[in-house]
């Protein structure tokens, strides 16, 4: 074995190993944000309808129905404001919890909002939210998945290494990012 392919295999090794947590953490994000228009891979939203008792509207004070839808729903949670934008409709406003009040027909519906626990915070560095230092260390994990790329390319030698059916498969993995450009750019 020649000094260059043997210091080839132990640095494709070596920065293999390093480059396993940051691969596992782009391939989750990658997924779910490759899936945007399905779903929302930050945040999970659950929406419900309510009918409640009506409450006498001749005397309309925001702060006591607030209250009183509160309760007919069962929810916990501090109110952080509340508003009536037309006559048929009262908004309320709770963390992670928006609740609109139809005031003629008195269903709620509710829209509770709750963090997708470990995706979410993938597809922060994915995105690069951090933005200073983490930029460089995506920066370098680029570079590290290109010297694997290329370095990967020589480890096997003979029929199967890049001078056989290794070069098919790189030229494969070439073509199909090409004929998808084709498609959907040009």
């Amino acid at each position: 074995m020649s000094v260059v392919r043997k210091w080839l295999r132990v640095l494709h090794r070596d920065i293999g190993y390093v480059a396993t947590g940051l691969t596992v953490i782009y391939a989750i994000s990658g997924v779910a944000v490759n899936h945007v228009d399905e779903w929302n891979p930050n945040y999970i939203i659950e929406k419900t309808q309510t009918p409640i008792i009506p409450l006498d509207d001749s005397i309309f004070i925001a702060e006591k129905t607030a209250d009183y839808v509160i309760s007919q729903v069962g929810e916990k949670g501090k109110v952080k404001s509340y508003f009536r934008p037309d006559p048929e409709t009262f908004q309320i406003f709770l963390e992670g919890n928006t609740i609109s009040v139809d005031l003629k027909e008195w269903v709620v519906s509710q829209e509770k909002v709750k963090s997708r626990s470990l995706i979410r915070e993938t597809n922060f560095l994915h995105l690069n939210a951090p933005k200073k230092i983490w930029t460089y260390i995506a920066d370098i994990f680029a570079a590290a998945l290109a010297f694997l790329a290329i370095s990967g390319l020589f480890m096997i030698k003979g029929k199967n290494g890049i001078k056989g059916r290794g070069a098919w498969l790189t030229i494969a993995g070439f073509i199909i990012p090409v004929i998808f450009l084709i498609l959907y750019y040009y």
